[in-house]
Order: structure tokens, then sequence, then C-alpha cells
């Protein structure tokens, strides 16, 4: 599929951001209905490019009051290389796992989610699940055209030197060519994936989330709201009640 050939994505639907927040704060009754569930599991938010940890607070605030465990991924803006982010991801998806006993969930917005594919490709034995909302898993150029000027114009500043950017040779070079076979390869057996993805996205191509290992989940939302969209919060809920029971543990400890 060319996604080039089916970019006419209306970014003006990213107003819609502001009415997944309300609409949030409407539906936060229901919700919250359920009593917190002590024990609960180990979530590991990663947001998407551009974004930090401050895009997924409100779904860990969610987490939180549901009993579980959510933790962010220590990043304050998103437009490093995504090898040396995914290192320091698994450091810290290996810590957030050591501490419960248990695997986690990944949960990752757009590129976040990418990553947390590419997380599970590495150590699928720390991954209970992954959920990726809005997640160009199949072309990261699927997306608006002003979006991808803005990434190439990121990369060509990495590649000058300024520190802490990706840089092109992370898009198509040799910086990254591992990390990008391993987030095409086939999904690791064992781990839930699903995919949320929502038709009304004006950043990225809604086919583009359609990998075709992950369950497919499709919401009304904006792509920027959808961590506060009050369906996908739904969502996220089933599939960690799914789990709720099951310790999940992973055995990669010396034995005693």
């Amino acid at each position: 599929m060319r996604f080039d050939q089916l970019l006419r994505i209306p970014i003006w639907r990213e107003g819609r951001a502001a009415l997944d927040g309300m609409e949030l704060l409407r539906s936060a009754p229901a919700l919250d209905s359920e009593p917190p569930r002590s024990n609960g599991l180990p979530v590991l938010l990663i947001p998407g490019y551009m974004a930090g940890d401050g895009s997924l607070a409100l779904l860990a605030s969610r987490l939180r009051a549901a009993g579980h465990a959510p933790q962010h991924a220590a990043i304050a803006v998103n437009v490093n290389c995504a090898t040396r982010t995914t290192e320091r991801l698994l450091e810290r998806l290996k810590t957030i796992t050591d501490a419960h006993g248990r695997r986690a969930m990944v949960i990752g917005h757009s590129l976040g989610g990418v990553l947390g594919r590419l997380l599970v490709s590495r150590r699928p034995d720390l991954v209970r699940d992954l959920v990726c909302l809005g997640s160009p898993l199949l072309s990261l150029a699927a997306v608006h055209p002003l979006v991808w000027a803005h990434v190439r114009l990121v990369g060509a500043l990495g590649g000058l030197g300024v520190p802490g950017l990706l840089s092109h040779s992370c898009l198509s070079g040799s910086c990254c060519a591992q990390s990008r076979r391993l987030v095409q390869a086939p999904f690791p057996r064992g781990v839930g994936f699903a995919s949320i993805y929502t038709r009304t996205d004006g950043i990225v191509h809604w086919r583009a989330c359609l990998d075709p290992d992950a369950e497919h989940i499709e919401v009304e939302s904006s792509h920027v709201g959808m961590g506060m969209n009050a369906a996908v919060h739904r969502v996220v809920a089933q599939r960690l009640s799914r789990h709720g029971q099951d310790a999940g543990r992973y055995l990669h400890r010396a034995a005693a």
C-alpha cells in the first residue's frame, strides 16, 4: 500500500481534541465506578512524537485510581533517535518489572506505540500486553505532510550535531537499520497486541495503524486527544481487567 497516495488527511480534525477531554470528564463517574483493585498491573506509558510524559498524565491518573501502577517513560520531548530511546525504555521497563515481579502492559501513543512494538520485539518476556493509540505501525511516513516535514527538519538538525535529536540516518540509514527491521518483524507470541485507531485522525492515516498482527479497535477521536478519550480509556480498562487476575510472572531472574 502506497501511503503517500493516501495522505489527504484533514488536519483540522485535531480541533476535536478539546472535545475528547470534555467527554472524558463527563464520563468520569462511569469509568471510575469499579472499586480500586490492589496489586494492579504495572503499565509503562510512552508518549508520541514531540510530546512528553505530561501528554498521558490524565490516563496515568485514571489507571492509578483504578488500582494499577502506571509509570511514565521519563521522556520530556520524544524527538530522539528511536534506537537510543528504546535502550532507555528497556532499562526503565526492566526496573518496573523487577519492582513488581510481573510483566507489564505497555501503552504507546502515536510514535510511542511504534517504540512499544520495538520494545516487545526486543524483550517479549517483560511485556504482557501492548496497546497502541493511533500509531503508524505500517509506515512512519504515513502522517500529515506538515508533520513529516517537521520530522525531516528535526532530522537535519540532528545530523548537524544538535544533541538529543534524531537524524536522517535514523529514518533511512544504518543508525537504526536493525530497529526498523525489528519493528516490522512478526509480533512475538504470548504477548497481547491491540491497535486503537480512528478514521477521524488528523495526523496519522488510519490505515497505517492496521498492523496485521494486532487486534484492531476503532474509536471516534482526534489523534492528539486519544490519550484522554473516554472510549480509549474503556478499552484499556477492559484489557487490564482481562489480565488483572494473572500475575504474568516472568522467569528471567537467576534460579535460587
